[in-house]
């Protein structure tokens, strides 16, 4: 068939991103953001490029390094991975021993390079730049604010709203003016702001989104998350406290607060998917915590099988739990394809259920004929749970028992993860028998919310060990107004 013939509606017209085949094939949950920060090492930028690349599963489509040289800031942006957006040539010319950087995918904000970030703008005291990783509940309400004063925003992001708050702000010292605009904020949200000479480091009230601090030599790093450390051979420290403001300069690192701690909520979705397996968060390693899940899920709801299977990459230390406690042998009976790179077409419904099978393989000699048990992570509008079922199933399972290694995800998240509406979530309209029949399982079973809790192994004594476990009760730790979460980022 002639090149001129085909269906170009079928072709995506697009420049950086595969729309279509990541979103509509899977439904899984999208982690907000990733940030890195660097402050007085002389390879700064390519710190950055590491520590960004070390925390690409957190955002996909953006990336971006801003640094300066105490006088003049240098950066880059652009959509896609850190790999594609930065060569030798492009880290080189950002100069200066500081830096802040950030990986994005787009949820409140459009996908655009404009919203990507770091954003950096000038106000009457120099060049500012800011990177963050969560969402503000308020700024829709801020930016309406500040609109009506005469404030003109560049982007679509929330995150913008902080800078604007800073810039207005009376306050003569910049400490002040950002403790102030912190203290307007509402939400979870991990900040990195830069100035010519100053580095501002913050993390929302309850402690909402991860980020830590760690030492390399004579230098501060910071990071969403651990593993990004040991990629550029820092030693951690300590993770942000809950309304800590951190100010590091030529004097060196000042510990403050903006707001005092309020009722720790860190997200139970880092614990239970988000966060790389080789990371700790509160101290607690991700894939030791995953393995607990997986051991708790078996004395819940044991089921006699003959293989283990976990969905890859992030159910695979809960299988492997599931699979010790039972005592029935792990498989790797689902196979991850990392290497199927970028299509440019958007893909009808018969090529969607195609991607499928590019993306994640059943290995037909280790499920046909057999019992399995399928380990997940969560259940979202079940499509996903449906097409990997019916993948087990036509590569010869005899039966399929899905167990899910967190209570029924029914509510949407308000601070940083890309998630539907209530109404699209299928926790939310469905029970778990209607589940079980839509996503075409012989059983299902979901962890238990006190399962979860113990299993994470967070200290008693705070409500819900410390977490946020909104999006399987409603219990969020702020005020919500609105149906649908999103992200500022």
């Amino acid at each position: 068939m002639p090149h001129e013939s085909l269906n170009r509606s079928r072709y995506w017209d697009g420049d950086y991103y595969n729309e279509g085949m990541d979103a509509a094939t899977f439904d899984k949950l999208k982690e907000e953001c990733g940030v890195f920060g660097v402050y007085g090492h002389p390879e700064a930028s390519a710190l950055s490029f590491f520590g960004l690349h070390a925390l690409q599963h957190r955002g996909e489509e953006s990336a971006g390094i801003c640094t300066t040289d105490g006088k003049e800031f240098y950066y880059h942006r652009d959509m896609g991975l850190v790999k594609e957006v930065f060569d030798n040539d492009r880290l080189i010319s950002l100069k200066g021993s500081t830096a802040i950087g950030h990986v994005r995918y787009s949820t409140s904000g459009e996908s655009q390079l404009q919203n990507a970030q770091p954003l950096v703008f000038k106000y009457r005291g120099g060049d500012m730049a800011i990177a963050t990783n969560g969402n503000l509940v308020n700024a829709a309400e801020i930016r309406r604010e500040l609109e009506e004063q005469g404030s003109i925003f560049q982007t679509t992001s929330d995150t913008e709203v902080v800078i604007h708050l800073i810039a207005r702000s009376q306050q003569e010292d910049i400490v002040e003016a950002v403790k102030e605009a912190l203290r307007r904020l509402v939400g979870g949200f991990a900040f990195l702001i830069l100035v010519n000479d100053q580095l501002f480091v913050a993390q929302d009230p309850h402690g909402l989104r991860p980020l830590v601090i760690g030492k390399l030599g004579d230098a501060y790093v910071f990071a969403s998350e651990t593993c990004a450390f040991e990629t550029v051979g820092a030693t951690y420290l300590r993770d942000i406290a809950p309304g800590e403001l951190l100010i590091v300069n030529q004097d060196g690192m000042r510990e403050d607060r903006f707001a005092p701690m309020q009722r720790r909520a860190i997200c139970a979705m880092e614990y239970i998917y988000f966060s790389r397996p080789d990371s700790d968060l509160d101290n607690i390693n991700l894939h030791s915590a995953r393995k607990r899940m997986g051991q708790k899920l078996a004395m819940e709801a044991f089921v006699d099988a003959d293989v283990v299977t976990g969905v890859p990459d992030s159910s695979i230390s809960a299988a492997i739990g599931y699979a010790e406690q039972t005592g029935i042998p792990y498989e790797l009976g689902l196979i991850k394809n990392r290497y199927t790179g970028r299509t440019f077409i958007q893909p009808s419904q018969e090529l969607r259920e195609r991607g499928v099978k590019m993306k994640l393989s059943a290995v037909r000699k280790v499920v046909e004929g057999k019992r399995v048990v399928m380990i997940d992570d969560s259940i979202v509008r079940g499509t996903t749970s449906l097409r990997i079922v019916n993948m087990l199933r036509e590569a010869g399972a005899k039966e399929v028992h899905v167990r899910i290694t967190s209570p029924p995800y029914m509510n949407p998240c308000f601070y940083g993860i890309d998630t539907p509406s209530r109404n699209n979530l299928i926790a939310a309209s469905k029970s778990v028998e209607e589940i079980r029949q839509a996503i075409n399982a012989d059983s299902l079973h979901f962890l238990s919310k006190d399962g979860l809790l113990e299993a994470i192994g967070r200290p008693q004594g705070e409500h819900n060990r410390g977490m946020c476990t909104g999006c399987f009760d409603a219990d969020y730790p702020t005020e919500v107004n609105d149906e649908d979460g999103s992200c500022g980022c």
